[in-house]
């Protein structure tokens, strides 16, 4: 079932809910006001009458024999007739004992005891009741007791107003009816007008889906309602989706170039060491190339795999590291690299942080290698560790080449190397600068870059400091 059928049926429902109850209370107020009104007049008509009866008791055929609207009948005790009117002639007749039994039944329907009565019908000093006639028609009869131990009654038909009734009754059903189904006409057609965004937006991200065009967009409603901020929302997904997706590609294609010159390499020179002119100078330069392509691809597969974890939201451990000791191995561990450079730890304060350290240490080894690879053989390099109000700073500054300000918002792309870089070293993959933002994001803290060309770098990494 569509959303638009059940929106619409939900509407006609509660519409539908609504004027039901709307008709079954005036149906209600309607009838109980008719039969009140009835039995007010007879109640009226009959107290006058035996008040006249009262005080005329010798006037007994004249009072009784005027016309009052209804049939006049006076009884004995046992119920037979003294004296009836013309208009009583036709009128079923009265058992007294049986309506006793049945003392002031209502005429109204029962529906109608929902209705407040309009008129007060108290029966004082008599009583209501109802007969039927030989037909079935239903007739509202008054008994009051009047002088001599003898019972006046008045005897009115119902059949006009039960006629009239049921007219009310089936009018209550048209309308409930017609009002359904409007409801329903209506209810689809709000639903389909406000739905309508829905579908294009359905048929928008099938079409995204199928074509895989990221660089198309949905139509946005002006309007701030849901439907508005889910077309926007849909929006920046696709956005995000088409980031991604180019991101993907670059990465993809990247890996595949870095990949292939090492591979082209050491597939070189696999042909050359086949060949049996080759000496063993030759061969031995040979072996060494092909070493050291081989080493190369090994390091680019660690940093991809690491980059890929990083993808995959694989979450990294979390225990006390104390960062200047991990700080104090990766210095240890590069010094073997430097060619003349100066490494130097020019401030030290001990800090712990929580996170892993096997990440923290590729972190700062990427960063130190960084600097020794792109200064110079006299070159300075200055290592700092500053305890900050609830964090810790590393600043690893060299004397190198610097980077141009229109490259430093790409330093942290995958796989992108500044022109001088790829002059300097170009068998660097672009990849070291990649992973150490995502350890230092993944631990709650930032890098920064601040350079100039042929000033030097300054790398500022901010973790959050942990319990000691």
């Amino acid at each position: 079932m569509s959303l638009r059928l059940r929106l619409a049926m939900w509407y006609a429902g509660l519409s539908v809910l609504v004027v039901a109850v709307a008709c079954i209370y005036s149906y209600a107020v309607h009838n109980r006001t008719h039969y009140d009104e009835l039995d007010r007049v007879i109640h009226e008509t009959a107290i006058r009458l035996a008040d006249e009866l009262a005080e005329a008791p010798g006037a007994r055929a004249l009072i009784l024999g005027r016309p009052v609207g209804s049939g006049v009948r006076l009884l004995n005790e046992r119920g037979e007739t003294l004296f009836q009117s013309s208009a009583a002639a036709d009128a079923p007749l009265i058992d007294l004992q049986k309506l006793r039994a049945s003392t002031n039944a209502r005429a109204y329907a029962a529906v109608a005891r929902i209705a407040p009565s309009i008129h007060d019908s108290g029966t004082g000093r008599g009583w209501f009741g109802l007969v039927y006639g030989q037909s079935g028609e239903r007739y509202r009869v008054f008994v009051i007791p009047v002088e001599g131990g003898d019972y006046l009654a008045l005897t009115t038909p119902l059949s006009r107003i039960d006629r009239a009734m049921q007219r009310f009754a089936i009018l209550m059903l048209a309308i409930g009816a017609a009002g359904g189904v409007a409801a329903f006409g209506a209810g689809w057609a709000i639903a389909g007008r406000a739905l309508y965004p829905v579908a294009a937006l359905t048929e928008s991200a099938a079409t995204i889906a199928r074509s895989r065009e990221f660089s198309r967009r949905v139509a946005e409603s002006s309007s701030r309602d849901e439907l508005g901020r889910l077309s926007r929302t849909f929006n920046a997904m696709l956005a995000s989706l088409e980031a991604a997706y180019d991101s993907q590609v670059r990465f993809v294609s990247a890996a595949s170039h870095e990949l292939r010159a090492p591979l082209t390499v050491v597939q070189a020179n696999l042909d050359l060491l086949q060949s049996r002119e080759l000496s063993e100078d030759d061969r031995a330069i040979s072996v060494r190339e092909a070493l050291r392509e081989s080493e190369r691809m090994a390091r680019l597969v660690a940093d991809l795999l690491v980059l890929a974890r990083a993808d995959a939201g694989v979450p990294i451990r979390r225990e006390s590291v104390e960062l200047d000791r991990v700080v104090l191995d990766v210095l240890n561990e590069t010094r073997h690299l430097t060619r003349g450079q100066r490494v130097e730890l020019t401030h030290l304060e001990p800090g712990t942080v929580l996170g892993d350290p096997d990440r923290l240490k590729q972190l700062f080894l990427n960063v130190v290698e960084n600097a020794i690879k792109y200064t110079g053989g006299r070159g300075r390099i200055s290592v700092e560790i500053r305890r900050m109000p609830g964090s810790i700073e590393v600043a690893v500054s060299d004397e190198g080449i610097g980077i141009h300000a229109e490259e430093l918002p790409r330093v942290f792309d995958r796989f992108f190397r500044a022109d001088a870089a790829r002059m300097r070293d170009p068998a660097g993959s672009g990849l070291g600068l990649s992973i150490a933002h995502w350890v230092a994001t993944e631990h709650g803290g930032s890098i920064s870059l601040k350079s100039s060309p042929g000033e030097g770098t300054t790398v500022r990494i901010r973790l959050p400091a942990g319990a000691a």
